[in-house]
């Protein structure tokens, strides 16, 4: 009942948003309604403490690839992603109000929909109901994408964004059907061994290629973007807690965990080098995602929440924080910093945990997971330093400069009371020659960046503007078979046309009423 409450919260307060806006053209109190639903899903999710576990079934039905029926529940591993994302959209709101000449009911019912559709994924109970909320999730990113881009090209590195997303979908029904055809239905309770690389491998498509497939300046200023990414990166991110520890088991796994680990020092050195927020915003999402991914790969499923929720409440502050008086920047840095740092009782303390033995590919990933994660160390300390020197503008009325700093403030207790109780990664010890090691390495490359050019890249004033695309092997590739895809669709589309179409319709009807029937026998 809670779990509908809240997202009810969420859903009506942007469909109210909406009809004031169609109704009343500029009313100015309708931040007030949206503030006030954001609050009270947030006092709601708070709430849930007090009757975990709570369980939210659909009525019973049984297509073709999954027994079971649409299904979530809050357990100690959902619930801080909940409350990080009821945390986000609360400080998104505080700062939207402060900024905001005209109050942009849209946008804000926009928001608080993804925010409701997110909360939805990480409480998904089994894959048929996250597959379903990722469907509706992608498709409200392709919509907003497509709403803020202009030109060709970054029409096709948006299709190209929601075709990455879809790919993790195709997965992790792929992951039914195995399971369907090894005689046991997929849920998140007893997964089969032979779908739990194929779970991973789901989430580390979406959380990987999809950042990359956009261009970051594609939704450049476009107001929602920060939402979209972290709600989608979480919504993601869920499976990997859902994932056992048989993954360490698989022969494949200390080859997965070397890509993995060569992703995170990709992205954390694409963080640190940044100089723009648009561009490496991307590269945090990588980088918190591919640490992730190696700690399901390390059979620590516990950690990738830990992971998530750096993600959501550090990376939120970090990116909602702005031009902020000097006292909430430098709470900032202090917050932050512990909550990446993995020490004793911090949220990430249990992140180089592993239940399983050490492999071959322990003793170079390890490694190179630890320099990554000291290069966001310092990387977010770069960040939060330059922000600092932003001069708040002056023509902010006093009120609005009271109001923003509360939203950061929000997220940096959300992260402080994570680190000591609600979740099964709270009050751990955690490994601290690992953390102490990260942070001595950031320490180092924090001193080193001005010095190393490879860490400081110089903009000269030969070099291209911002917004202008920069070419990408990788990048480039895939969308190049992004784009023979649409020759093939193009032609396919031609063979369906005229007569033999409406055979070839017949055709695809008989089929999926077959796979109907199969569904539906006792």
């Amino acid at each position: 009942m809670f779990i509908l409450i809240t997202t009810l919260f969420l859903f009506l307060t942007a469909l109210a948003l909406m009809v004031l806006h169609v109704t009343r053209p500029g009313f100015r109190y309708g931040w007030l309604a949206a503030m006030g639903g954001a609050f009270l899903a947030w006092i709601s999710v708070l709430l849930w403490q007090m009757f975990m576990p709570i369980e939210l079934n659909l009525p019973a039905w049984e297509p073709a690839l999954f027994r079971d029926a649409p299904s979530f529940a809050a357990d100690r591993l959902a619930w801080p992603y909940a409350f990080g994302l009821a945390s986000f959209v609360l400080a998104f709101l505080l700062r939207a109000v402060a900024l905001a000449e005209v109050p942009d009911l849209p946008g804000w019912a926009g928001v608080l929909a993804l925010t409701a559709f997110g909360i939805l994924a990480v409480l998904a109970n089994n894959p048929l109901t996250l597959a379903l909320v990722w469907a509706a999730l992608d498709i409200t990113e392709l919509a907003a994408q497509i709403r803020a881009v202009q030109g060709e090209r970054a029409n096709e590195q948006v299709v190209s964004f929601f075709a990455a997303r879809a790919a993790g979908i195709v997965i992790l029904i792929l992951a039914g059907m195995v399971s369907l055809s090894s005689g046991s239905a997929l849920d998140f309770q007893t997964v089969h061994p032979n779908v739990t690389l194929l779970l991973i491998l789901a989430a580390g498509i979406r959380l990987s290629l999809a950042p990359l497939l956009v261009s970051p300046t594609a939704a450049a200023g476009h107001e929602f973007n920060l939402a979209l990414q972290l709600t989608g990166t979480a919504a993601s991110l869920v499976l990997l807690a859902r994932t056992p520890a048989q993954a360490a088991q698989s022969p494949l796994t200390p080859f997965l965990l070397l890509v993995t680990a060569g992703a995170a020092l990709y992205g954390s050195l694409q963080w640190i080098r940044a100089t723009e927020e648009s561009r490496a915003r991307p590269f945090w999402m990588i980088t918190i995602s591919s640490l992730a991914v190696a700690c399901a790969l390390r059979g620590n499923p516990v950690g990738s929440v830990a992971w998530g929720v750096a993600l959501v409440f550090t990376g939120g502050a970090l990116f909602l924080s702005g031009a902020q008086n000097k006292t909430i920047l430098r709470i900032l840095l202090v917050f932050g910093v512990w909550g990446l740092s993995s020490l004793p009782f911090s949220p990430t303390a249990s992140v180089w945990q592993s239940s399983a033995p050490p492999a071959w590919a322990d003793w170079i990933a390890l490694p190179a997971l630890l320099v990554a994660q000291a290069m966001l160390i310092a990387g977010f300390i770069r960040r939060a330093t330059l922000a600092s020197n932003i001069e708040s503008p002056e023509s902010q009325p006093g009120w609005a400069k009271n109001i923003r700093p509360i939203g950061v403030g929000l997220l940096l207790l959300g992260l402080l009371l994570l680190g000591f109780f609600g979740w099964d990664g709270s009050l751990t010890i955690g490994s601290p020659l690992a953390s102490v090691t990260a942070g001595a390495l950031a320490a180092a490359l924090y001193w080193l960046r001005p010095r190393l050019a490879f860490l400081n890249p110089v903009r000269a004033h030969w070099v291209q503007p911002a917004n202008a695309p920069r070419p990408n092997l990788f990048t480039d590739t895939l969308q190049g078979w992004s784009r023979q895809s649409g020759r093939f669709s193009h032609f396919l589309a031609a063979l369906l046309e005229g007569e033999g179409g409406i055979l070839w319709a017949l055709l695809f009807l008989v089929l999926f009423l077959s796979l109907l029937s199969t569904g539906t026998q006792p």
